[in-house]
């Protein structure tokens, strides 16, 4: 038997240390130099008190203590720094400057390979007035990615703010509105426009401008188009949060203010911060490198209302990755010496495959040899690589950063669970999601569920099958398998099937019966969120492929 660790978790040995040393020096310098002190929280937090402050995510490790309560390995250091000061610090010590180096563990991804215990560096402020402490922190950040020497970084900010409003004064529903803020929060551009173009009440204004409010992007330019946008919705000015990062803006240093950007899909860390998003971000690294921003609503969730709460936190594994294996200022990894590379675009094989090859020559990309790849992998052209996968694979490549950006259906990326960016609807490769069963046996499945109180049910989609059946309240026992799902129900292995029809006419010849609809599927076009908004040119792309799609929409109807 192997003495390994568990999965995520790894040993670190003395030259690693000694390079995570070196790093954690230079933050800590940068930190202490502003009067952030040293905190330690303990590593263990009560559950009901971190969700009491704000929702928590990604906890893998939770037991009960001897006395009943739920504890939780904490996943972020923010939430226990927010408690302990709404308890440890008078009104009369702010402003109190923090900071902390310290593991967390989280379930940070599906792809597997994923650390699960990581080293955040970070600095929470509390107190302050105005944009003053987002001031403070997005400098200090600036400053501490100077003084590491991160390659070719950039600090992108976002709000949350400019969104709230806009469905506080055009949302038709409370429904709608929630509906909307958890497309965003799950990075689905696409489903935000279908709901948007399915609510039959709003005024176009309002839906133009929730169109388009998560895809304006640029320098501090962008702000005029947001007044513009959510003026024509009806929003007040002074509720819009453009003016705050109009100061923030003026109020930064110059090194800062030269690497700042704004990007409004940011805002997808909304049940979090209350105000002012920002993540930093490097060619060197296919992740985030910091993210922060403001969180006063946390303090007052906890009973201290009215504090200015914001701070960041940098990843020391990403800091690595960022400088070399070593942790070496100055040597860069190979990424950042390929960043000139050619935009790396995840095309599916397969029945996705000629249409998007014809949308991709129809945004203006070069596809000649992308026509006929026979057996490469990889086809250059210019400007491009095209990296040939498996649909299914696409999420995973472009998660991964194999590939900046892709193309594949809804239910891959669904079925992943990776998060990326999905940002146009390609309206080709259309088929839908159905719950089938055996016409000679209907109401057995009904009947089993009853006395066993679930139903069984054969896919080759175990994440779409298990929203599904969450989604009507029914447990569902799930039998992967990779083929043939018909022979499930069919040979009594299971009651009922999810998967994929386009015509029934496999299910018809096999004498099955649709009995629910799950959701309906087409090619999306997406990127991971590092890509994004880091490289202009999926930006881009999306908005030529967008017009491409309406171009043939509307030559089809034409004819």
């Amino acid at each position: 038997m192997l003495a390994r660790t568990p999965r995520g978790f790894r040993d670190i040995l003395p030259t690693e240390a000694l390079a995570r040393e070196r790093i954690t020096q230079t933050v800590r310098s940068c930190f202490s130099s502003h009067g952030y002190l040293p905190v330690e929280t303990p590593l263990l937090e009560d559950r009901a008190v971190l969700d009491r402050g704000g929702r928590l995510q990604n906890t893998p490790f939770q037991l009960f203590d001897v006395d009943g309560s739920l504890l939780v390995l904490r996943p972020d250091l923010t939430l226990p720094i927010a408690r302990m000061v709404s308890t440890r610090f008078s009104d009369g010590s702010l402003p109190v400057r923090l900071r902390y180096a310290a593991p967390v563990v989280r379930e940070e991804s599906t792809l597997k390979g994923q650390p699960r215990q990581f080293t955040q560096l970070g600095v929470e402020l509390f107190g302050g007035e105005g944009i003053a402490p987002e001031v403070e922190v997005i400098s200090l950040l600036a400053e501490t990615l100077a003084a590491l020497r991160v390659p070719a970084w950039k600090i992108v900010c976002g709000s949350v703010t400019p969104l709230k409003a806009l469905l506080d004064a055009t949302a038709p529903s409370e429904e709608f509105r929630a509906r909307a803020m958890e497309l965003v929060h799950g990075s689905d551009l696409v489903g935000l426009d279908e709901l948007i173009d399915a609510a039959g009440s709003l005024a176009p204004v309002a839906a133009s401008a929730l169109h388009g409010i998560c895809r304006l992007a640029g320098d501090a330019d962008v702000l005029d188009q947001i007044d513009e946008l959510l003026g024509r919705a009806g929003v007040a000015e002074e509720e819009r949060g453009t003016r705050e990062l109009r100061e923030l803006v003026a109020g930064l240093d110059a090194r800062a203010k030269q690497r700042l950007t704004f990007d409004f899909s940011i805002i997808n860390s909304f049940d979090y911060y209350t105000g002012v998003v920002f993540k930093a971000y490097s060619e060197a690294t296919t992740a985030s490198i910091a993210s922060g921003g403001r969180y006063d609503a946390v303090l007052a969730n906890l009973g201290r209302p009215d504090v200015a709460s914001c701070g960041f936190a940098l990843s020391l594994e990403c800091m690595q990755e960022v400088l070399g294996e070593q942790g070496e200022s100055g040597v860069v990894s190979a990424r950042a010496r390929n960043a000139e590379r050619p935009l790396r675009i995840a095309v599916p094989k397969g029945g996705l495959f000629k249409d998007a090859v014809r949308l991709l020559e129809r945004a203006g990309l070069p596809v000649d040899e992308l026509r006929d790849p026979g057996r490469r992998l990889i086809i250059p052209a210019e400007g491009v690589e095209y990296v040939i996968v498996r649909a299914q694979d696409a999420p995973v490549f472009v998660g991964h950063g194999g590939a900046d950006c892709g193309i594949c259906g809804n239910d891959s990326i669904i079925e992943a669970g990776i998060d990326v960016l999905q940002l146009v609807d390609l309206h080709f490769g259309a088929c839908r999601f159905v719950v089938a069963e055996p016409a000679s046996k209907a109401g057995d499945a009904d009947a089993a569920a009853a006395w066993r109180g679930s139903v069984r049910v054969a896919t080759k989609y175990p994440r779409i099958t298990q929203n599904y059946y969450d989604s009507i309240g029914q447990q569902v026992d799930i039998v992967q398998l990779h083929g043939n799902i018909e022979l499930g129900p069919i040979v009594g292995m299971t009651d009922r099937l999810v998967d994929i029809t386009a015509t029934g006419t496999t299910l018809r010849e096999n004498d099955l019966v649709v009995v629910d609809e799950v959701m309906e599927c087409t090619a999306r076009f997406f990127a991971g969120p590092a890509a994004y908004r880091s490289d202009e040119r999926i930006r881009d792309l999306a908005q030529r492929l967008q017009r491409a799609c309406a171009q043939e929409g509307s030559s089809n109807e034409d004819r």
